[in-house]
């Protein structure tokens, strides 16, 4: 057997434990919070050591950026692969795309990524990495609205409509934090597509 043959299963173990604790990462803060989220308690979830833990993350802010971003992909990676099931171009579209970019800001990654935010408005180390992920995050969810609806940035209003969605999107995820907010989100919803819809054909006419 080759040396490469030997080095792959290593790799895919050490692949499939780095992959372990990013998942465990993100449970933990979405269940945990911040300050109950040590690597020790990310290690043990994952079933790993706390120093297999270190080799992959040196830092705790390593990790716990990391655990953000590699779900944050995963996911959006996801609504992509579902892109095709999407209906035509229209109302019902924009609704499908509505509520596509709010599943992504309700659930525990919204929940995990909240908890960076709470603790890098105090910890100048960490803020600057969620300010940079935060950054390739809403680029990559305004790219991916954009598509979606078949719309093009150039066209006035188009840049601030999508917008507007994201950080309504937003802010139904935080209200939905302490108490199941569906009722009251499924009637916002529908109203905000309405107007949003509106915006698109107006600019379309335009």
């Amino acid at each position: 057997m080759t040396t490469a043959a030997r080095r792959t299963p290593q790799q895919d173990r050490s692949r499939a434990t780095r992959r372990r604790l990013l998942e465990a990462a993100v449970d933990c803060l979405a269940e945990l919070g911040w300050n109950g989220s040590t690597v020790t308690v990310v290690a043990e979830r994952a079933g790993v050591t706390r120093g297999a833990a270190q080799h992959h993350f040196p830092t705790r802010e390593d990790l716990f950026t990391a655990a953000v971003e590699h779900v944050a992909a995963e996911r959006l990676a996801a609504v992509r692969a579902d892109a095709g099931e999407l209906p035509p171009p229209g109302p019902a579209r924009t609704a499908a795309v509505v509520e596509q970019i709010v599943r992504l800001h309700t659930g525990p990654l919204f929940r995990a990524a909240l908890q960076l935010w709470a603790a890098a408005a105090t910890e100048d180390p960490l803020r600057e990495r969620i300010v940079a992920l935060e950054n390739r995050v809403g680029r990559e969810s305004h790219r991916a609205a954009l598509e979606f609806l078949g719309l093009d940035e150039a066209t006035p209003g188009v840049r601030e409509s999508v917008q507007a969605t994201l950080d309504l999107a937003r802010g139904l995820g935080l209200a939905n934090l302490l108490t199941d907010d569906t009722a009251r989100r499924t009637g916002v919803l529908r109203q905000w597509t309405a107007m949003l819809q509106a915006a698109l054909d107006e600019g379309a006419a335009g």
